[in-house]
């Protein structure tokens, strides 16, 4: 990133809100997408009646969630229940602020960056959002005053918390090559160099696997597992409140996708087209494989959730954090 940079706040202020807004319209319609992925790959249509290929879908689904009636189970801890959807939302939504999407373009006399903040430790603070986001869904269980819930938010905390773990070590060597844990300089290594996706192959893969369980996606979605819990920690909720659970999981699931393209495939880097036409042509292929697996493999037992990340993944990233130190010393 250049030292000085002539870009007034109000362009980070216009570029957060442009951001904010195409990830929320991102989230409507990968919901479309994955439903006729399935559709397809079912041998069905898929949605086909709100508007040309039913592309009216996720407008239809957004004002039914809000004509919806929003109640809330009589013993519910009103204020942790509340607040729980909102949380996760937001923290959602926060994260993709510090992935970039582009380099620098001069207009109009301004610098602009093609990223809304470049955080000096944006892995770090991208790790930390996500944790954040586990107590909403802990808590917005627990606060519903149902067997249930409770039941999936404590799935949801021992999922989690474990498979974190691994995902972060799985981004130590992407770190350790790059020297930085600001995502914008994580990019420039890689075009100076190559994609870290070759020399860490093995990280991805575990970066791949224990995202998939973070974000809750088949076939890691035991907490909301819709044969034994219903809809697991927000099987009390409803209306906008369902749907803010709704937003902050596919959010997750695109925020992962952009973080893979950043750590691993060169982030906004590609010849001829706009960098940030790469970047979505990546993200879109990563989101792709996210809802292919959905369509086929099924669900794990809890048993198998856990032996994967204790017995699999953190062996496996552990070990190669410690060859990329290694290397990257004495190489």
């Amino acid at each position: 990133m250049p030292e000085q940079l002539n870009q007034p706040w109000w362009i980070d202020v216009i570029k957060a809100f442009i951001v904010i807004n195409l990830v929320m319209v991102c989230f409507a319609y990968a919901t479309w997408l994955e439903r006729k992925l399935l559709g397809r790959m079912q041998l069905r249509y898929g949605p086909n009646r709100a508007g040309p290929y039913g592309l009216g879908q996720p407008i239809a689904d957004l004002v039914k969630l809000i004509r919806k009636e929003s109640f809330s189970p009589t013993g519910a801890v009103d204020l942790l229940y509340f607040a729980a959807p909102v949380v996760a939302a937001f923290t959602a939504l926060a994260a993709f602020r510090v992935i970039p999407f582009g380099p620098v373009w001069e207009i109009g006399g301004y610098d602009v960056t093609g990223w809304v903040a470049d955080v000096s430790i944006g892995v770090l603070l991208i790790f930390a959002l996500g944790a954040i986001g586990i107590y909403a869904f802990l808590v917005g269980g627990w606060a519903s005053d149902s067997k249930y819930s409770l039941l999936g938010s404590m799935r949801t905390a021992a999922q989690l918390v474990s498979y974190e773990v691994a995902l972060a070590l799985s981004v130590l060597g992407v770190v350790i090559m790059a020297g930085s844990l600001s995502l914008v300089d994580i990019v420039g290594k890689q075009q100076e160099t190559t994609w870290f996706a070759l020399p860490q192959l093995v990280g991805l893969l575990v970066f791949f696997v224990a995202g998939v369980a973070e974000t809750n996606r088949p076939p890691f979605d035991l907490p909301e597992a819709e044969t034994e819990l219903v809809a697991g920690y927000q099987t009390e909720y409803s209306g906008m409140r369902y749907g803010l659970f709704a937003m902050a999981e596919y959010v997750n699931m695109i925020t992962l996708s952009g973080l893979a393209v950043t750590l691993f495939f060169g982030g906004w880097s590609g010849p001829v087209l706009p960098g940030p036409l790469w970047f979505v042509i990546k993200l879109g292929l990563v989101v792709f494989i996210f809802m292919w697996l959905r369509a086929t493999l099924p669900r794990l037992r809890y048993d198998q959730l856990m032996k994967v990340c204790l017995k699999i993944l953190l062996p496996v990233a552990t070990l190669n954090a410690v060859v990329t130190a290694v290397v990257v010393v004495y190489a």
